[in-house]
């Protein structure tokens, strides 16, 4: 039972979909008895539901439903006789559960009060996130399950293994940080957006460097937050953030939201007043 167990709790970790495969009813001479359990992945087979035929088949249709992008759970009778190549003479109904990573997937860029106040809120969202900060005593030692830390000294190459169609949300201590994040996020044409902390002054500036360097800005939203939730206490600036990013995941990944069509609030970065970029202000 260990080895399904294990397997399940791996594919959720590494962010990979996978198949929960399970005996839901045996009748007359089977291999196995109910309950009895197998985890499939797109490259690994997990626990057993009785070997032969029947789990090479069960394996195969498990496979068939990862690489289809079916969802949902599923059942399929299979008579134990010549038709299946076995000789056991029984019958069993047997339950496919894919299980996929949330579509949401978040990398969060700052381990500030605001990116506090943002974790607590995405704690009880359908969504995975990557927590990435370069301070080593920023990041909480106890997470909840849906949260990844990521401690390095170089946020900005983080990108490049960010999953297509994630949400980068940037808010860190340093503005150079900040820019630099904002920068590889938006080479990065599959991503679904990037949402910057910070004042329309921060906004200006940053559209300004990033034009002089030819980076397309079409998917940068700043300031970030749903407009009338007023305040710049660090919980209700997280508050609008997680708002927002719920109202517009319908359009992620495919649409792509142009600055100008995005509402604008008049907002500071929540910890501080945005000083100029080159500044470096704790939050």
């Amino acid at each position: 039972m260990a080895a399904w167990l294990d397997a399940l709790a791996a594919a959720e970790r590494d962010n990979q979909p996978a198949v929960l495969v399970t005996v839901l009813a045996a009748k007359g001479s089977t291999p196995r008895e109910p309950g009895a359990k197998m985890v499939v992945s797109a490259d690994g087979l997990a626990g057993t539901i009785g070997g032969g035929n029947l789990e090479y088949q069960c394996e195969a249709a498990a496979r068939d439903l990862l690489a289809s992008g079916a969802e949902g759970n599923s059942t399929r009778d299979f008579p134990l006789g010549p038709s299946l190549g076995q000789c056991c003479g029984g019958h069993v109904t047997v339950l496919f559960e894919v299980v996929r990573p949330p579509k949401l997937q978040i990398a969060l860029f700052g381990a500030g009060h605001v990116g506090k106040a943002l974790v607590r809120l995405l704690t009880d969202l359908p969504c995975r996130v990557q927590w990435i900060d370069p301070r080593p005593e920023a990041l909480p030692a106890n997470l909840p399950p849906n949260v990844t830390p990521v401690r390095t000294a170089q946020p900005a190459q983080a990108i490049a293994g960010l999953s297509p169609g994630s949400v980068v949300l940037v808010m860190t201590h340093d503005h150079r940080l900040d820019f630099e994040i904002v920068a590889a996020a938006l080479q990065r044409p599959d991503l679904a957006t990037v949402g910057l902390i910070g004042s329309n002054t921060k906004r200006a500036r940053f559209l300004g460097r990033l034009a002089r360097q030819g980076i397309p800005a079409d998917r940068l939203i700043c300031p970030i937050g749903l407009p009338g939730i007023e305040g710049k206490e660090p919980a209700v600036v997280a508050l609008s953030v997680a708002a927002q990013i719920l109202q517009l995941q319908r359009s992620f990944p495919t649409t792509k939201r142009s600055v100008a069509e995005m509402p604008k609030i008049e907002r500071s970065c929540g910890d501080c007043v945005c000083p100029p970029v080159t500044a470096r202000a704790p939050r």
